[in-house]
């Protein structure tokens, strides 16, 4: 049973978590302090959180999982949960996730995990029947990871970080939505499917991910914590992820999971090592 419960949580998926580092050279260059008690137990808040929302979102889409071809071995759907034991992880894992932000103390890290549980609260009930809406929701989750970031370091988040972290989080989204399309799901296992076509999806990932690559350069341009003659330095980084990701979820019609097409793809994984040495090799010590 506690192995049933450990799924449920999905600790696997903590790896989206990393979206929570992405300020962190940044920041530090700029002259912020890494207090290592604070960023874990914030870290450790928002995980708990995002296990909290899966168990309860699972509890909600049992009926649905149990029609699909995948989705059906999750422990709810397969019935080796209850749905009132999902329910009662989910509000554990809660609780744990608000003890751990209020710890750390810091009062961003609460802000954020409140607001990721609220957002996600929405989407559980209803919001994720809503064509765009869904998307647009899902993508916030990535977004409110760079905004914990900058919240335990306590800086600022520029707008060309966000315009490129929200276009990534849109893109990744969409690509979630066009695997559920190719797979012929239709709105009896996800409302909102009825109003997405994959032509449609096509051209919005298109755009998300040019978005996303111009708000990376806007940032490198303008950040005064690179040094001048390296700011373009990690951006090939950030075109090649963007382009593998498009050119896997089109060839190898994945996209379903971020994580599974992250963990299954060795060239994105040390494109992601790439662009960290790269910023670091880019960025201007205090």
């Amino acid at each position: 049973m506690l192995r049933d419960y450990i799924e449920l949580s999905r600790p696997k998926d903590w790896v989206k978590n990393v979206f929570v580092l992405m300020p962190v050279p940044f920041a530090l260059a700029s002259g912020a302090t890494l207090n290592v008690r604070v960023f874990a137990l914030g870290l450790m808040s928002f995980a708990l959180a995002n296990s909290a929302v899966y168990s309860f979102n699972d509890a909600q889409d049992a009926e649905r999982d149990r029609a699909h071809d995948t989705k059906r071995e999750r422990p709810v759907a397969s019935g080796r949960v209850s749905l009132r034991g999902a329910y009662l992880w989910a509000l554990s894992l809660s609780i744990g996730s608000a003890s751990l932000a209020l710890a750390c103390g810091n009062r961003g890290a609460v802000s954020v995990a409140a607001v990721y549980l609220a957002i996600n609260l929405a989407y559980s009930l209803g919001a994720k029947n809503i064509a765009l809406l869904d998307v647009f929701l899902l993508a916030s989750g990535f977004v409110l990871r760079v905004l914990l970031g900058c919240a335990l370091l306590q800086v600022p988040p520029s707008n060309p970080m966000l315009l490129c972290s929200y276009a990534l989080a849109l893109f990744l989204a969409l690509a979630k939505r066009r695997a559920d399309v190719v797979k012929g799901l239709d709105e009896s296992h996800r409302p909102s499917l009825l109003g997405y076509n994959q032509a449609f999806l096509d051209h919005a990932m298109a755009i998300t991910a040019s978005m996303a690559v111009v708000g990376y350069a806007l940032y490198s341009m303008e950040s005064a914590v690179l040094i001048p003659n390296r700011k373009f330095a990690s951006l090939p980084f950030v075109m090649f992820g963007v382009l593998d990701y498009l050119r896997l979820v089109h060839v190898r019609k994945t996209g379903g999971s971020p994580v599974d097409v992250l963990l299954a793809s060795p060239a994105l994984i040390v494109t992601g090592m790439g662009w960290l040495l790269a910023v670091v090799w880019s960025v201007r010590l205090p």
